[in-house]
Protein backbone atom coordinates (compact mmCIF):
# COMPACT_ATOMS: atom_id res chain seq x y z
CA UNK A 1 0.00 0.00 0.00
CA UNK A 2 1.34 3.61 -0.51
CA UNK A 3 -0.37 7.20 -0.47
CA UNK A 4 -0.17 9.92 -3.49
CA UNK A 5 3.34 10.58 -2.44
CA UNK A 6 4.23 7.19 -2.75
CA UNK A 7 5.19 6.64 0.80
CA UNK A 8 4.51 2.89 1.97
CA UNK A 9 1.57 2.03 4.12
CA UNK A 10 3.07 0.11 7.39
CA UNK A 11 1.58 1.25 10.68
CA UNK A 12 -1.85 1.62 11.96
CA UNK A 13 -3.42 2.42 15.31
CA UNK A 14 -5.95 0.59 16.62
CA UNK A 15 -8.32 2.36 19.69
CA UNK A 16 -9.72 -0.32 21.23
CA UNK A 17 -12.06 1.38 23.57
CA UNK A 18 -13.08 5.40 23.90
CA UNK A 19 -12.89 5.34 27.71
CA UNK A 20 -10.16 5.80 29.99
CA UNK A 21 -9.80 5.73 33.70
CA UNK A 22 -8.79 9.19 34.06
CA UNK A 23 -10.35 12.25 33.62
CA UNK A 24 -6.80 14.77 32.54
CA UNK A 25 -7.94 18.16 32.99
CA UNK A 26 -5.99 18.94 28.98
CA UNK A 27 -7.51 16.10 27.74
CA UNK A 28 -11.44 15.78 29.06
CA UNK A 29 -14.40 17.79 30.48
CA UNK A 30 -15.01 17.07 33.72
CA UNK A 31 -18.27 15.78 33.05
CA UNK A 32 -16.87 13.68 30.43
CA UNK A 33 -18.30 12.24 27.32
CA UNK A 34 -20.82 10.59 25.82
CA UNK A 35 -19.30 6.89 25.69
CA UNK A 36 -19.53 4.93 22.46
CA UNK A 37 -22.31 2.09 22.46
CA UNK A 38 -20.97 -1.34 23.13
CA UNK A 39 -22.28 -2.50 19.83
CA UNK A 40 -20.13 -0.05 17.88
CA UNK A 41 -16.64 -1.14 19.61
CA UNK A 42 -15.45 -3.41 17.63
CA UNK A 43 -14.60 -6.72 18.82
CA UNK A 44 -11.38 -8.52 19.05
CA UNK A 45 -12.23 -10.69 16.27
CA UNK A 46 -13.15 -7.97 13.71
CA UNK A 47 -9.51 -6.36 14.80
CA UNK A 48 -7.97 -9.33 13.93
CA UNK A 49 -9.18 -10.04 11.03
CA UNK A 50 -8.80 -6.13 10.05
CA UNK A 51 -5.20 -6.48 10.53
CA UNK A 52 -5.08 -10.37 8.57
CA UNK A 53 -6.49 -8.58 5.74
CA UNK A 54 -4.04 -5.69 5.70
CA UNK A 55 -0.61 -7.26 6.18
CA UNK A 56 -0.26 -9.06 2.93
CA UNK A 57 -0.58 -5.26 1.87
CA UNK A 58 2.61 -4.30 3.81
CA UNK A 59 0.83 -3.71 7.06
CA UNK A 60 3.97 -4.33 9.39
CA UNK A 61 3.81 -2.19 12.71
CA UNK A 62 0.58 -1.87 15.02
CA UNK A 63 -0.62 0.80 17.85
CA UNK A 64 -3.09 0.24 20.84
CA UNK A 65 -4.29 3.29 22.17
CA UNK A 66 -7.78 4.27 23.35
CA UNK A 67 -8.81 5.83 25.25
CA UNK A 68 -7.16 3.64 27.95
CA UNK A 69 -6.05 0.53 26.27
CA UNK A 70 -5.70 -1.56 29.24
CA UNK A 71 -9.07 -1.15 31.05
CA UNK A 72 -10.44 -3.07 27.78
CA UNK A 73 -10.87 -6.91 29.10
CA UNK A 74 -8.28 -9.79 27.62
CA UNK A 75 -6.15 -6.92 26.34
CA UNK A 76 -3.29 -9.43 26.57
CA UNK A 77 -5.59 -12.22 24.21
CA UNK A 78 -5.70 -9.09 21.69
CA UNK A 79 -1.99 -8.38 21.37
CA UNK A 80 -1.47 -12.56 21.10
CA UNK A 81 -3.35 -12.74 18.55
CA UNK A 82 -2.40 -9.39 16.62
CA UNK A 83 1.47 -11.16 16.64
CA UNK A 84 0.21 -14.40 15.97
CA UNK A 85 -0.58 -12.66 12.32
CA UNK A 86 1.98 -13.67 9.23
CA UNK A 87 3.89 -10.36 8.95
CA UNK A 88 3.17 -8.31 11.81
CA UNK A 89 6.60 -7.37 13.14
CA UNK A 90 6.22 -5.16 15.99
CA UNK A 91 3.10 -3.65 18.58
CA UNK A 92 3.37 -0.43 20.62
CA UNK A 93 0.94 0.55 23.56
CA UNK A 94 -0.18 3.99 24.30
CA UNK A 95 -1.43 4.06 27.90
CA UNK A 96 -1.31 5.92 31.54
CA UNK A 97 1.00 3.44 33.03
CA UNK A 98 -1.65 2.82 35.65
CA UNK A 99 -1.98 -0.67 34.85
CA UNK A 100 1.50 -1.50 33.86
CA UNK A 101 2.94 -2.98 37.03
CA UNK A 102 0.48 -5.38 36.93
CA UNK A 103 0.45 -6.21 33.38
CA UNK A 104 3.50 -5.69 31.36
CA UNK A 105 4.92 -9.21 31.97
CA UNK A 106 1.76 -10.45 30.80
CA UNK A 107 1.49 -7.74 28.01
CA UNK A 108 5.56 -9.07 27.09
CA UNK A 109 4.54 -12.47 26.98
CA UNK A 110 2.14 -11.98 24.75
CA UNK A 111 4.34 -9.89 22.15
CA UNK A 112 4.60 -6.30 23.15
CA UNK A 113 7.10 -4.90 22.00
CA UNK A 114 7.03 -1.11 23.26
CA UNK A 115 5.07 1.32 25.11
CA UNK A 116 4.30 4.83 25.53
CA UNK A 117 3.14 6.15 28.88
CA UNK A 118 1.58 9.60 29.16
CA UNK A 119 2.47 10.86 32.84
CA UNK A 120 2.11 14.58 33.79
CA UNK A 121 4.02 14.86 37.38
CA UNK A 122 6.28 12.81 39.57
CA UNK A 123 4.34 14.34 42.33
CA UNK A 124 1.44 11.93 43.52
CA UNK A 125 -0.81 14.73 44.94
CA UNK A 126 -0.41 16.58 41.59
CA UNK A 127 -1.25 13.21 39.28
CA UNK A 128 -4.64 13.25 41.16
CA UNK A 129 -5.22 17.11 40.64
CA UNK A 130 -4.46 16.95 36.88
CA UNK A 131 -5.69 13.58 36.26
CA UNK A 132 -8.88 14.01 38.21
CA UNK A 133 -8.58 10.61 39.96
CA UNK A 134 -6.28 9.05 42.02
CA UNK A 135 -5.30 5.34 41.34
CA UNK A 136 -2.25 5.21 43.05
CA UNK A 137 -0.45 5.85 40.12
CA UNK A 138 4.02 6.09 40.09
CA UNK A 139 5.21 6.87 36.53
CA UNK A 140 9.24 5.55 37.87
CA UNK A 141 7.34 2.45 39.43
CA UNK A 142 5.56 1.86 35.87
CA UNK A 143 8.22 2.51 33.76
CA UNK A 144 10.45 0.29 35.66
CA UNK A 145 8.05 -2.27 35.09
CA UNK A 146 7.89 -1.76 31.37
CA UNK A 147 11.54 -1.70 31.70
CA UNK A 148 12.17 -5.33 33.62
CA UNK A 149 9.41 -6.69 30.94
CA UNK A 150 11.76 -6.23 28.65
CA UNK A 151 9.60 -3.62 26.64
CA UNK A 152 11.84 -1.28 24.68
CA UNK A 153 11.88 1.50 24.00
CA UNK A 154 10.06 3.24 26.77
CA UNK A 155 8.77 6.62 25.72
CA UNK A 156 7.46 9.24 28.63
CA UNK A 157 5.32 11.58 27.37
CA UNK A 158 4.45 14.99 29.16
CA UNK A 159 2.21 17.01 28.21
CA UNK A 160 3.91 21.12 29.61
CA UNK A 161 1.62 23.11 31.65
CA UNK A 162 2.11 26.63 32.54
CA UNK A 163 1.36 27.24 36.23
CA UNK A 164 0.32 23.34 36.52
CA UNK A 165 2.89 21.05 36.15
CA UNK A 166 5.85 22.89 34.14
CA UNK A 167 8.29 22.84 36.99
CA UNK A 168 8.71 19.44 36.89
CA UNK A 169 10.56 19.48 33.36
CA UNK A 170 13.72 19.34 35.26
CA UNK A 171 12.80 16.55 36.95
CA UNK A 172 11.57 14.51 33.88
CA UNK A 173 14.31 15.23 31.89
CA UNK A 174 16.91 14.10 35.04
CA UNK A 175 15.27 10.59 34.34
CA UNK A 176 16.85 10.17 30.81
CA UNK A 177 20.12 10.27 32.46
CA UNK A 178 19.48 7.57 35.00
CA UNK A 179 17.09 5.22 32.72
CA UNK A 180 17.04 4.32 29.13
CA UNK A 181 14.00 5.56 28.68
CA UNK A 182 13.10 8.64 26.40
CA UNK A 183 10.89 11.43 27.83
CA UNK A 184 9.09 13.91 25.10
CA UNK A 185 7.88 16.94 26.61
CA UNK A 186 4.44 17.99 24.60
CA UNK A 187 3.54 21.65 23.73
CA UNK A 188 -0.11 21.96 24.76
CA UNK A 189 -2.94 22.71 22.35
CA UNK A 190 -5.94 24.27 24.14
CA UNK A 191 -8.52 23.55 21.94
CA UNK A 192 -12.18 22.27 21.63
CA UNK A 193 -13.81 22.28 24.89
CA UNK A 194 -10.83 22.46 27.21
CA UNK A 195 -11.73 26.31 27.91
CA UNK A 196 -10.00 26.15 31.55
CA UNK A 197 -7.03 25.74 29.52
CA UNK A 198 -5.95 28.81 27.21
CA UNK A 199 -3.25 29.96 25.55
CA UNK A 200 -1.48 31.19 29.08
CA UNK A 201 -0.87 27.82 29.72
CA UNK A 202 1.47 27.03 26.86
CA UNK A 203 5.09 26.64 27.01
CA UNK A 204 6.68 26.79 23.97
CA UNK A 205 9.25 24.16 23.00
CA UNK A 206 12.33 26.38 23.44
CA UNK A 207 11.67 27.81 27.10
CA UNK A 208 11.51 24.06 27.73
CA UNK A 209 15.07 23.07 26.15
CA UNK A 210 16.11 26.35 27.70
CA UNK A 211 15.03 24.65 31.40
CA UNK A 212 16.54 21.65 30.48
CA UNK A 213 20.00 22.75 29.77
CA UNK A 214 20.18 23.96 33.09
CA UNK A 215 21.26 20.00 34.06
CA UNK A 216 23.87 20.20 31.11
CA UNK A 217 24.85 20.52 27.20
CA UNK A 218 22.54 18.82 24.86
CA UNK A 219 23.50 17.12 21.81
CA UNK A 220 21.18 15.98 18.66
CA UNK A 221 20.16 12.74 18.75
CA UNK A 222 18.49 10.18 16.33
CA UNK A 223 16.00 8.98 19.38
CA UNK A 224 15.22 5.59 19.56
CA UNK A 225 15.29 3.50 16.82
CA UNK A 226 11.38 2.59 16.52
CA UNK A 227 8.82 4.71 16.62
CA UNK A 228 6.58 6.77 14.36
CA UNK A 229 6.49 10.33 16.54
CA UNK A 230 7.01 13.96 15.42
CA UNK A 231 9.50 14.10 18.65
CA UNK A 232 12.78 15.83 17.74
CA UNK A 233 15.15 14.64 20.12
CA UNK A 234 18.15 15.16 22.03
CA UNK A 235 21.04 13.99 24.71
CA UNK A 236 23.49 14.70 27.66
CA UNK A 237 26.46 13.27 27.36
CA UNK A 238 26.45 9.73 28.43
CA UNK A 239 22.78 9.87 29.39
CA UNK A 240 21.32 6.35 28.73
CA UNK A 241 18.16 7.97 27.59
CA UNK A 242 16.74 10.90 24.98
CA UNK A 243 14.68 14.14 25.76
CA UNK A 244 12.38 15.07 22.83
CA UNK A 245 10.26 18.01 22.05
CA UNK A 246 7.01 17.52 19.96
CA UNK A 247 4.91 20.72 18.63
CA UNK A 248 2.00 21.89 17.16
Amino acid sequence: MRDQFGRSIEYLRISVTDRCNFRCQYCMPVEGLPWLPKQEILRYEEIVEVVRQLAPLGLRRLRITGGEPTIRPDLVTLVAQLKAIDGVEDIALSTNGVKLPAMAQELARAGLDRVNISADSLRPERVVEIARRDLGFDLVTAARAAQEAGLAPIKINMVVMRGINDDEVVEFAALTRQYPWHVRFIELMPVGELRELTWDHVVPSAEILARVRTLGALHADAGPARGNGPAVYHRFDGAPGTVGVITP
